[in-house]
């Protein structure tokens, strides 16, 4: 898959995290205030990742920039997300860091583990009608 494609925008980095329909766990349950909100919002990616759910995704967890960019393509976000879900595994994602970016923003630094293999990713995220979104992967 080239990077170049528009669905990579988000598609490739949730290749990157591994995130399928086959379980996997996230935890969140180490952070309080803001910083577990957003350690929730990653968990909520792993949750309707797990299950599959791609228009869960696109409403629910990803940022309305990110969901516009995937909805100007053919098939739309949940095409785009239901594609890729069908095409990789889940590995276990822990939350390491959360770090605060101002009151509506955050990053987040998650370690997937997957048959042996780790990879720390951060993750970026927007506060949005009161919830964080994911905004950015890798």
């Amino acid at each position: 898959m080239s990077l170049a494609r528009p669905a990579a925008l988000l598609c490739v980095p949730l290749l990157a995290l591994g995130v399928s329909a086959c379980a996997g766990t996230t935890s969140s349950n180490d952070y309080k205030g803001e910083n577990h909100a957003v350690a929730a919002a990653i968990a909520n990616l792993q949750t309707e990742a797990t299950a599959g759910e791609a228009q869960k995704i696109c409403s629910d967890v990803l940022a309305s920039t990110v969901t516009a960019r995937l909805d100007s393509q053919p098939g739309g976000c949940k095409r785009a997300l239901k594609d890729q879900l069908s095409q990789v595994d889940t590995p276990t994602l822990t939350v390491q860091e959360v770090k605060p970016l101002g009151a509506t923003s955050a990053s987040a630094e998650v370690k997937s583990t997957y048959a042996g293999n780790s990879k720390v990713t951060t993750i970026t995220l927007v506060k949005e009608n009161g919830a964080w979104k994911i905004s950015s992967l890798g």
